[in-house]
């Protein structure tokens, strides 16, 4: 059983709303080429920092929409040894092509040199710095949800609340079981009005 949670032990909320993420993107769009293409790419993969970090222009299919992420949870095959696990995450064309003008991705990937390097060769705290001072610019209040984690996890309640199937959804975001990804289904609050709101008509 996951002890992956939505809400911490006093009660606060640990993922991004609807509201919050909207005004984080916004303002994301607004920053430099490096840290707009680093905002949205957690955006719109709902990625860990760790798994950004090792993205490169290889990983990136302009043609058919998606980016390739290296799942950084260790996973073990039959025999118990460690394995690599990729996942192929959807994303939208603009962001491709903002990503493409931004970085040189077609054109890095004529070379294997540079297809292989990473895209945003920060460390994880620098991630979490640039993506903090991006929160309380969009007027994220200091809670537990400002946090690249409560990026991810409002990309997981956005997905569910949009009807995607948990199964597809784990796939997105990396997890080994299906038990971890259910819990975007136990949303609450506005966006749990939201889906009852589908019944009403």
């Amino acid at each position: 059983m996951s002890d992956m949670r939505l809400h911490d032990p006093a009660g606060n909320r640990l993922y991004l709303n609807a509201e919050e993420r909207a005004a984080f993107l916004a303002v994301a769009r607004r920053q430099p080429a490096r840290d707009r293409t680093l905002c949205e790419t957690l955006y719109f993969t709902g990625c860990r920092p760790s798994e950004l970090l090792e993205i490169t222009p290889a990983r990136v299919d302009l043609s058919g929409g998606t980016v390739a992420i290296r799942s950084l949870k260790k996973r073990k095959d039959a025999t118990g040894k460690t394995k690599l696990v990729y996942r192929s995450v959807p994303v939208p064309p603009d962001y491709l092509d903002t990503l493409n003008t931004a970085h040189g991705i077609r054109e890095a990937q004529r070379s294997r040199k540079q297809a292989a390097a990473p895209i945003w060769p920060l460390s994880r705290v620098r991630v979490w710095q640039i993506v903090k001072k991006i929160m309380i610019e969009a007027g994220i209040p200091d809670a537990p949800q400002r946090s690249p984690k409560g990026l991810r996890h409002g990309f997981g309640i956005n997905a569910a609340i949009n009807g995607i199937p948990l199964h597809m959804l784990q796939k997105w975001l990396g997890h080994a079981q299906l038990s971890t990804t259910a819990i975007y289904a136990d949303a609450t609050g506005k966006e749990e009005q939201d889906i009852a709101a589908r019944m009403w008509g």
